[in-house]
């Protein structure tokens, strides 16, 4: 019975994903903005209003990379999620 208590144990740990901005998660908006600008050449691409208290915005790099982000109306912003491979779509004609 011992033994099985010890499984657990033996088990490899999950790997942690790495990422160029793990260590941010929230800051100041104007800091936020700064970091995604000069550290990696990210520009605003879009922005939508999620409610009256926060916008999301989307910056991409020249390499496809995209980071979403959550500005709230508190001056605060925060990382949400990001990726690669972004594209830029053009509006379909409905018709």
């Amino acid at each position: 019975m011992r033994t099985l208590a010890l499984i657990p144990f033996l088990l490899p740990a999950p790997a942690l994903a790495a990422s160029p901005i793990a260590e941010v998660l929230c800051e100041p908006g104007p800091q936020m903005t700064k970091r995604l600008a000069t550290r990696y050449g990210a520009t605003l691409s879009s922005t939508g209003l999620r409610n009256p208290e926060e916008v999301v915005e989307v910056w991409t790099d020249a390499d496809g990379g995209w980071t979403m982000v959550i500005a709230y109306a508190s001056g605060t912003s925060c990382i949400v999620a990001m990726g690669e491979h972004w594209a830029q779509l053009q509006p379909q004609d409905p018709a």
